[in-house]
């Protein structure tokens, strides 16, 4: 069976909805702890890659959902965001390796591979699906399942680690 994007329509609203909720969930957690978050040299930066990885997830979703969109055009639009979340974060990483002095390399690397692992699958799902491929679907899915559960992580660093 070769599935088709309008097959993945109820993946793409539950995971609209679930992104959503998150994304919200951040910033309401960076809304609450803005004070501490700003005294903390590197947990500006890593509020902010939580948000675009989230965002890039409800993009990608909300994409998914237009009617009668081209395989090639939505691998086109996943690819691109796949590219925004993975640089974007990688920046901001970079810029804060300055500040991150105390933290051990397994939380260093434990970060960086977060990052990758929510944006590499986007760039894997864009690409097939401008070649042609359908698998890409199921990469772009994978991909968003990471970028929720990094969502979910960076939402209890920012909302309880922080108080500790």
């Amino acid at each position: 069976m070769n599935p088709s994007i309008a097959d993945w329509a109820n993946f793409f609203v539950a995971e609209v909805s679930a992104s959503a909720a998150l994304t919200g969930l951040v910033v309401v957690a960076i809304s609450i702890n803005l004070s501490r978050i700003l005294s903390i040299a590197q947990l500006p930066g890593r509020a902010g890659e939580a948000l675009v990885t989230l965002v890039g997830s409800l993009v990608l979703t909300s994409a998914g959902l237009v009617p009668n969109q081209p395989p090639a055009l939505f691998g086109g639009e996943i690819f691109a965001i796949g590219l925004l979340t993975l640089l974007v974060p990688l920046i901001i990483q970079v810029r804060s390796l300055k500040f991150v002095a105390g933290l051990s390399p397994a939380r260093k690397w434990a970060r960086s591979i977060m990052s990758l692992a929510a944006s590499l699958p986007f760039i894997v799902a864009g690409t097939l699906l401008v070649l042609g491929s359908t698998a890409g679907l199921y990469w772009a899915a994978t991909g968003v399942i990471i970028s929720l559960v990094a969502g979910v992580y960076n939402a209890w660093i920012l909302l309880v680690e922080i108080l500790r």
